[in-house]
């Protein structure tokens, strides 16, 4: 038993190398291409400002440190090997994550989900005595993933034809307050997840509040609601 969480707590802290160091080897993704789409997608209401992105920067640094430290302090808990197994399939999903989505959006999307619902397992299950290096960087890890899994979605159904774009953008953003608002409610503590859907909403506002200023009152709204319990959980 002890010797299977030591190899899961290796494990893990490799995956988020690997995950950190998957950008170096899909050279100049900056986001879905319009033309991948049968409805080409020039800069989308559903997606965020460019600038949103570079939070996974964080979470990558942060993710690296946690799981390290993790590794070297607690390399047998419990808790820990808990939140590391659900991480680890997490991580590894998004270790390939952007060699998929160069090829397709429709596969990038359903892994983007796969590594959303891990991740929210892991969030779930992290020790609640070290939050800084467990729940902390798990919650931010998961909380850009539930902005970024509705986005995906919303690029589909415009994308494909199913909707307009200004559509998708309504149904799909409300999707991300709604999910955002359920999981740190039900989460009550962690508030780096709360912190990262609230990121990524200002920054469909700032994508839109002149070109499509319904879609950024809604993700402005969306933003103080979910802004609720991420600070009771602040609070706690």
């Amino acid at each position: 038993m002890h010797k299977t969480r030591l190899i899961i707590a290796v494990a893990c802290f490799a995956l988020s190398l690997a995950f950190a160091a998957s950008p170096l080897f899909v050279q100049g993704f900056n986001g879905f291409d319009p033309a991948q789409f049968p409805v080409p997608q020039d800069e989308p209401p559903v997606q965020p400002a460019g600038y949103a992105f570079s939070i996974w920067g964080v979470i990558y640094l942060w993710l690296i440190i946690g799981l390290g430290w993790g590794l070297l302090r607690a390399p047998r808990d419990g808790q820990w090997h808990d939140m590391r197994v659900p991480l680890c399939l997490s991580l590894a999903l998004g270790s390939g994550w952007l060699a998929v989505a160069v090829l397709s959006p429709l596969w990038a999307a359903a892994l983007i989900w796969l590594m959303l619902i891990t991740a929210l397992v892991a969030l779930f299950l992290a020790p609640v005595e070290d939050r800084l290096w467990a729940a902390g960087p798990v919650g931010l890890y998961a909380g850009w993933l539930s902005a970024a899994s509705c986005v995906s979605l919303g690029l589909l159904a415009a994308g494909y034809g199913v909707m307009s774009a200004q559509g998708a953008a309504l149904l799909f953003v409300s999707l991300a307050i709604l999910l955002g608002l359920l999981v740190q409610a039900a989460l009550g503590r962690v508030p780096t997840y709360g912190l990262a859907v609230i990121w990524g909403l200002a920054a469909i506002v700032v994508q839109n509040y002149q070109s499509a200023p319904l879609i950024a009152g809604l993700a402005a709204i969306g933003a103080l609601l979910v802004a609720l319990p991420t600070l009771r959980a602040f609070r706690r």
